[in-house]
């Protein structure tokens, strides 16, 4: 039995999908979605909000900030609400309208930043309009997901050490690069304890966190428009970039199958899926973090009409088909 007193206490659920019966993949998936905040960010922002108070940066009067493509919007706004703090959460019209809908209903503000900056992306202008903020407003904290060492470290105590505990025998471990935290954190703990393990990061095409030339992407969550502070190239062994008409049509390939995942998930495992395709032969012990589940989809990754508008009829029919 799990006793909480506050939404921002239930943090992991330790909860792994065999993907093995379903596609076909020897693989375990670490669904990070159980908590209050739907998704693997609860960690990074209870770790943030707890170092600024114990920093005494947060005070009764204080409103927390934060640009966010969703679902570390939603942490916060649970984390902000249970502390009975002000936040604002600052996002872009990437950003699903459920997840919007979502950070109101918990009590936060929304700012939807709807210029796009000189790389076509949003981060950028997110960004500039929290600083623009915090010097008009001197009660404004920006955590700040993109440098904050808590980020990482959330995941370094959290999320590695309890797949190490689970797996004694892992060999290969995909993660998805977003802010980086949750890769970062991870490689930390596996190079310094196990070091043999492959660490795999998975990212978007028309993302720069490995380099390359920023693209048109319109699943929030994985990739980014510029480079990502907390990165270190060198603390993981591959990267795999995924198209996202890949992504939704993993996600619908498991929705078949009852399983209901968000964007960042169905590009983990598409990598992965396709890691594998190349890598057949003696049994593997491989996971995969999923930081999301589907339901804030519904009305993207899962609508005809949205995924026609933003890839075409003919990637619409190819998923059709294949699911």
């Amino acid at each position: 039995m799990t006793v909480i007193t506050a939404a921002h206490e239930l943090l992991d659920s330790d909860v792994y999908i065999d993907l093995q019966p379903s596609l076909g993949l020897p693989l375990h998936l670490k669904c990070e979605g159980f908590n209050f905040a739907g998704s693997i960010k609860i960690q990074p922002a209870a770790r943030m909000v707890d170092a600024a108070q114990r920093d005494g940066l947060i005070r009764p009067d204080s409103v927390l900030i934060e640009s966010s493509s969703g679902n570390l919007g939603v942490a916060l706004a649970v984390i902000a609400a249970s502390k009975r703090l002000k936040f604002v959460c600052v996002t872009d019209p990437n950003c699903n309208p459920a997840t919007i809908a979502l950070i109101r209903a918990l009590g936060a503000e929304v700012v939807v930043v709807d210029e796009p900056d000189t790389s076509g992306g949003y981060l950028a202008a997110r960004k500039a309009y929290v600083s623009r903020r915090c010097a008009q407003d001197p009660a404004c904290i920006w955590l700040n997901q993109y440098e904050n060492p808590a980020n990482w470290i959330a995941h370094y105590e959290s999320t590695a050490a309890l797949i190490a505990k689970d797996f004694p025998d892992l060999e290969t471990l995909f993660i998805g690069a977003g802010t980086g935290g949750t890769l970062m954190g991870c490689a930390r703990f596996f190079r310094e304890h196990r070091p043999q393990i492959r660490i795999i990061a998975v990212d978007s095409v028309g993302s720069v966190s490995f380099a390359g030339t920023p693209g048109p992407r319109h699943i929030p969550g994985l990739g980014a428009s510029a480079p990502m502070p907390l990165i270190d190239p060198e603390l993981v062994d591959e990267v795999i970039r995924i198209h996202e008409i890949d992504t939704i049509h993993t996600c619908r390939r498991l929705a078949a199958r009852g399983i209901l995942l968000g964007g960042s998930s169905g590009t983990v495992i598409s990598a992965a899926s396709q890691w594998f395709a190349h890598h057949r032969g003696n049994p593997h012990t491989a996971v995969a973090i999923a930081p999301d589940l589907g339901e804030r989809y519904i009305n993207t990754i899962y609508n005809d009409t949205w995924v026609t508008h933003h890839y075409g009829h003919d990637d619409l029919h190819k998923i059709l088909e294949m699911s």
